[in-house]
């Protein structure tokens, strides 16, 4: 197996592998975020995965106590995150090396976290988000394409990949539909520093889900992942189970008025991502009927349940096969 692939991305943040653990909501735990790294990757989960914040202290210590390779930590940077600051200072107190952003101005993550050293990539989906970030001072983007499970781009990723490297200037990891080795050589031949992988770590011994849904993603295929507004108010991939197809994919026009009114927005916008983020934690768990499954297209390509580690050396092997059986193209 490859000991090494170096790129812009590995050589920026000191690891083996071009490969991000996804910060996944209510899914990325410590465990799977040290495991990744260890394996030569580097692992990442939400900031408000753990509440209270007492909790998400602890899990950095916990982490840092399992691993000294590299990590990281999602901040949603948008006003409905009353936590964000605290979330950011805490993890610069602990010499956290790493920070995704998403969902707002990074402005603030990237000022203090260069402070502290640190590195910070930012969630963008077109190259207008990209250019302001790369004008902030971000140290890279994240490019969420068409594929990728949760709240995915518009954009194919076969064209977004390229789009953004004719123009910007900082390193581009590819997050939307990669889950083995195949599909990182594709994402690096288009230009990517990396690779984002949430789907496929999902479906991991550590992950701290039921067994159901572990299993509904190997089972299902990409024709299995539809598009609703319903969890969070913004276009979201979940898994189209047998509650999904009954209910309406689409919010109700009274609420979207809401949405839409200069008024009302401020408050109907975090009631529906609180009640959204609340199913989801209920059906990861367990403890609800309402099986609303957070995923990607990459479902299609994932057979098995297999221990973050094994996940990542699988990745790097497929990755070396799939790259030497190209010699034969020239």
């Amino acid at each position: 197996m490859l000991e090494k692939i170096e790129t812009d991305f590995t050589r920026l943040l000191d690891c083996r592998y071009p490969i991000i653990g996804a910060p996944m909501f209510l899914v990325s735990n410590e465990l799977m975020v040290s495991e990744i790294s260890e394996a030569g990757g580097v692992g990442v989960f939400p900031a408000l995965n753990f509440r209270p914040i007492e909790k998400y202290e602890e899990a950095i210590k916990k982490i840092k106590n399992l691993t000294r390779k590299p990590f990281g930590i999602n901040i949603i940077v948008n006003k409905s995150n009353i936590r964000q600051k605290d979330d950011l200072k805490i993890a610069l107190d602990l010499d956290v090396p790493f920070f995704i952003t998403s969902l707002g101005n990074p402005a603030e993550v990237i000022k203090d976290a260069h402070r502290n050293g640190a590195k910070v990539f930012c969630d963008v989906t077109n190259l207008e988000h990209a250019l302001k970030v790369q004008d902030l001072g971000a140290d890279g983007v994240i490019a969420v394409g068409t594929g990728a499970g949760g709240h995915s781009g518009p954009i194919s990723p076969v064209v977004l990949i390229p789009w953004l490297k004719e123009t910007l200037s900082i390193p581009v990891a590819a997050a939307g539909g990669v889950t083995n080795g195949v599909t990182m050589a594709g994402m690096l031949a288009l230009g990517a520093s990396a690779v984002s992988v949430g789907t496929r770590f999902i479906s991991s011994v550590e992950a701290p889900v039921v067994e159901e849904y572990k299993q509904a993603i190997v089972d299902a295929s990409p024709e299995d992942i539809v598009m609703t507004t319903r969890v969070s108010g913004t276009p979201a991939a979940v898994i189209n189970t047998e509650y999904v197809q009954k209910m309406e994919k689409e919010l109700p026009w009274w609420i979207e008025q809401l949405k839409k009114n200069s008024y009302t927005k401020k408050i109907m916008t975090p009631l529906i991502h609180v009640a959204g983020m609340k199913t989801l934690e209920n059906a990861a768990k367990g403890g609800s009927w309402k099986t609303i499954w957070s995923a990607g297209q990459s479902v299609g390509l994932i057979h098995d349940i297999l221990p973050c580690k094994k996940i990542v050396e699988d990745m790097v092997l497929d990755y070396e096969k799939r790259i030497n059986s190209l010699s034969g193209l020239k």
